[in-house]
């Protein structure tokens, strides 16, 4: 199961994929913002930075002037409403890994992304795991959060991915058969 359907889940499950996927949008966002910032000449950064005060955004991130530039940049962007961006995800998911891999600001352990997730059922209770990785130096490590969709809780396992990029972390989650992701589910439960 894709993000593509865990969408159609929000209606009768919550609001939790909907938050996940609003998560990677706001970092998509940013991304992009920030690769603006990198096409620019030195001499561009200073000028578009005063435009960025005078339009209020250094007023919203007084403590963090780079946070106000990235804010505005992405302001200035043609970039597509959530639900194209949706859309776009679910139809080309290698090219979103990709734009990924190429970011310079890829997740981090202490804030990882969500690959890919998939429903399966577990106890008779649905369940949704999560693909979560980061990037680790020159490789890609990633680990399965699942999620309870009865209780909402959520239960790990440790760090068990680690590939070249994130379409191999993806593609290996997507192999396991049920019984591993329950086989998995089980070594997380406390």
């Amino acid at each position: 199961m894709v993000f593509e359907d865990l969408r159609a889940l929000d209606t009768a499950h919550g609001q939790f994929a909907r938050d996940e996927l609003l998560i990677q949008y706001g970092a998509y966002r940013k991304r992009q913002a920030r690769g603006l910032i990198r096409l620019l000449s030195r001499e561009a950064v200073r000028p578009l930075y005063r435009k960025a005060l005078e339009a209020g955004f250094g007023e919203r991130s007084p403590a963090d002037p780079l946070a106000a530039f990235v804010n505005y940049c992405e302001s200035l962007l043609p970039l597509p409403p959530f639900e194209e961006w949706c859309a776009d995800l679910a139809k080309y998911p290698a090219a979103h890994l990709h734009d990924l891999d190429d970011s310079a600001a890829a997740p981090t352990a202490e804030a990882p992304t969500t690959v890919e997730a998939r429903l399966f059922e577990f106890g008779g209770n649905p369940w949704i795991a999560y693909l979560r990785s980061f990037r680790d130096g020159g490789a890609w490590r990633g680990y399965i959060a699942f999620e309870d969709r009865i209780s909402r809780r959520v239960h790990r396992t440790a760090l068990i991915f680690r590939e070249t990029d994130p379409a191999d972390l993806r593609d290996r989650f997507l192999a396991f058969e049920p019984v591993a992701l329950e086989a998995f589910l089980r070594s997380a439960l406390p």
